[in-house]
């Protein structure tokens, strides 16, 4: 029997978190069930040591929309990302993690206003709102300027905002390879110079609620180490362009707009 290709496959890389999935899945997919959009939600089992694997297994019977993906061993989020790319099949394709900081109707919002576009775009939130600590707010506000001083015109103030939506020819175009945090970056400015448009949504983004946070201080020097490389080597230029995809367009279903 052939499956119907869905409108929209999203990747969501699941480390650890046997406390998340079980709230933040079917929330996400109950939401894209009541827009009335096809989904195709890829539950990446990125290298779990705990029951997330065997969670995402037992929710497939509820919940048909989950294809199942599993790494063996966790090289970090941006691994899981580029794992699951190869098994997406709809037009778009979002990337969004695990732990339900977005509300997944903000979700839906978001691929509404993608797929009403000519596909030139790479849809994202920005976290507006966002209930962090001040150590965290001061840490991201510095690693922002940061991107932004290397890169000035790259279209968004928030880099790391996900999820992101663009049409999936574009994506597999890019020849995205960071394995960890950097993958948000990397995409952002191969989108940059490919003259990709960012659609950016204001959203509210909450405190996880379970589970462990995997961003740890050594990835900020990372972030900085890799990304002055990659400014200087002109690494994430290539591919430089981007061919022009044919836009999976569609009417917007419901109220909400993204905001530049």
């Amino acid at each position: 029997m052939t499956v119907p290709t869905p409108d929209l496959s999203f990747l969501m890389p699941c480390y650890n978190e046997e406390e998340v999935i079980g709230y933040t899945i079917p929330r996400f997919i109950t939401a894209f069930r009541k827009a009335g959009h096809s989904l195709e939600l890829i539950a990446i089992d990125n290298g779990s040591r705990d029951r997330t694997g065997a969670i995402l297994r037992e929710m497939m019977a509820e919940y048909p929309e989950i294809i199942p993906c599993r790494v063996e061993v966790n090289q970090g989020y941006g691994n899981g990302v580029l794992a699951g790319i190869p098994l997406a099949r709809g037009a778009w394709v979002g990337i969004i993690p695990c732990d339900g900081q977005v509300d997944a109707e903000d979700v839906v919002l978001l691929y509404e206003a993608a797929r009403a576009t000519n596909g030139r775009v790479v849809a994202k939130v920005r976290r507006r709102f966002r209930m962090d600590g001040l150590k965290r707010k001061l840490i991201s506000t510095g690693y922002q300027l940061f991107v932004r001083m290397l890169w000035p015109r790259l279209g968004t103030i928030d880099v790391n905002g996900s999820p992101k939506i663009l049409p999936r020819e574009v994506l597999t175009q890019m020849g995205l390879e960071s394995k960890g945090w950097l993958l948000d970056p990397e995409l952002m400015v191969k989108a940059h110079y490919a003259n990709l448009r960012v659609l950016e949504l204001n959203v509210f983004a909450r405190m996880r609620g379970a589970g462990v946070s995997h961003v740890h201080a050594s990835t900020c020097w990372e972030f900085l180490r890799v990304l002055l490389e990659a400014r200087l080597t002109g690494r994430w230029r290539r591919p430089a362009a981007v061919s022009s995809p044919k836009a999976p367009v569609a009417a917007i279903h419901s109220g909400g707009g993204p905001v530049r």
